[in-house]
This record gives C-alpha cells, sequence and structure tokens, in this order.
C-alpha cells in the first residue's frame, strides 16, 4: 500500500547548511531531521544554492529529490560578479568563455529540457546574455 501524499514543496536551500524554518515548517514533516538528512547529502555543495523537491507524506515521512544549482547562480559565480544586469542584454557587467559555458552545460545537461550538449549550451548562452554576460570566445 502506498502512501498518501500530503505536500509537495519545491524549495532552494542553502547547500550543507539547511536549517528549520518557515520554508520548511509549510511542508509538515520533521524539519530536524530533514535539515540533517538534506546536509550530509549537500554538504559537498556548502555555498551554492541547490534546489530541492520534497514529498511530505500524511504520516509526517518524506522523500526528497536533490536537483542540480540554478543556471542563473552558476553563470554569476563563474563571471564572478554579484548580480546580473537589470537591463538584461544592455548592459554588460562580466564575461565568462566559450569552455565555462560548455562546463555549465554539461553539469546542468540532466536538469534541462533537451537531448544534447550542444541546446543545453544555447540555453545556458542565452541565460547569460540575458544577465548581461557576454560570452568570449
Amino acid at each position: 500500500m502506498s502512501k498518501k501524499i500530503a505536500k509537495v514543496l519545491k524549495l532552494e536551500l542553502p547547500g550543507g547548511d539547511a536549517k528549520p524554518g518557515p520554508k520548511l515548517a509549510a511542508a509538515g514533516i520533521n524539519m530536524g531531521k530533514f535539515c540533517v538528512d538534506f546536509n550530509a547529502k549537500t554538504a559537498d555543495r556548502r555555498g551554492d544554492i541547490v534546489p530541492v523537491l520534497i514529498t511530505a507524506y500524511e504520516d509526517k515521512s518524506y522523500d526528497f529529490v536533490i536537483k542540480t544549482t540554478p543556471v542563473a547562480s552558476l553563470l554569476l559565480k563563474a563571471a564572478g560578479v554579484q548580480k546580473g544586469s537589470a537591463a538584461g542584454r544592455k548592459t554588460v557587467v562580466g564575461h565568462i568563455s566559450k569552455e565555462q559555458i560548455r562546463k555549465i552545460a554539461e553539469y546542468k545537461l540532466p536538469d534541462l529540457n533537451c537531448l544534447d550538449i550542444e541546446a543545453a549550451i544555447k540555453i545556458v548562452e542565452g541565460s547569460a546574455l540575458n544577465m548581461g554576460i557576454v560570452v568570449d570566445d
């Protein structure tokens, strides 16, 4: 017999440093146990934002799936800037190499809506341009 799902939440938490709080309270799960489990699985991603999909069941148990870090965070880190441009393509805030774009695309490929690395590279390049980050050859 399968468990009844009470709630499904999508959150972005700091890798290796999740703490109990209102976001987790909304799930209706044991926050302390979740934080220990999540922090153990994401200890190698400390300092990154980690998207997580939490399925909470009526018996207060839960399952969670960890996703890859958002493209925007990876681009900002690679370009060495604090935030993207408010004007998008019109204002340049940083530069990134084709090699860095390829590495980000390879990392993000499992979570992107594409089948090959070339399509993933185009998605990441588009995100970079919209953030005001120029892709250098």
